[in-house]
């Protein structure tokens, strides 16, 4: 990646935005950021804005590997980001890894409502303490999680 050169701009964004694309991720940067991320589409780059855009503005080939950072992206691959960072899911892994995070969120749930009552995280977090397993079971009978 050229780091004198912008991955995209807001106005491309903005095309692939109202012709379906779900997000855009890039291991570059982007012109016009303050406007992308206004769009009502997460958008994730690595470098600071780029003083220039030196797109082609078609696509060279589609479903294709590609590489970002350091991951290697697949077609069907699952891409999720949130405010902390994007991470490449395998296609055949992605439903038993969102399976473990629905898991770890509910656990991280309950202890930080355990927490925030003035427990101790020791055998808390992580749950080496066999009352931590049975606090988070009821804790999940009760909260239907």
């Amino acid at each position: 990646m050229n780091a004198r050169a912008a991955s995209a701009g807001s106005i491309l964004v903005t095309r692939l935005m109202k012709r379906g694309v779900a997000g855009i991720v890039t291991d570059g940067g982007f012109r016009d950021a303050p406007e992308i991320a206004r769009l009502a589409m997460p958008s994730y780059h690595q470098r600071p804005a780029s003083p220039t855009n030196l797109t082609l503005h078609q696509a060279i080939d589609i479903n294709v590997p590609i590489g970002c950072g350091d991951a290697p992206v697949f077609p069907g691959d699952v891409i999720v980001g949130d405010g902390e960072g994007v991470v490449v899911l395998p296609a055949h892994l992605a439903d038993e890894l969102a399976d473990e995070a629905v898991e770890m969120t509910a656990f991280e749930d309950f202890v930080t409502e355990e927490v925030q009552k003035g427990r101790s995280i020791l055998g808390l977090y992580p749950a080496t303490d066999e009352r931590t397993v049975s606090d988070f079971a009821a804790w999940r009978a009760a909260n239907g999680r």
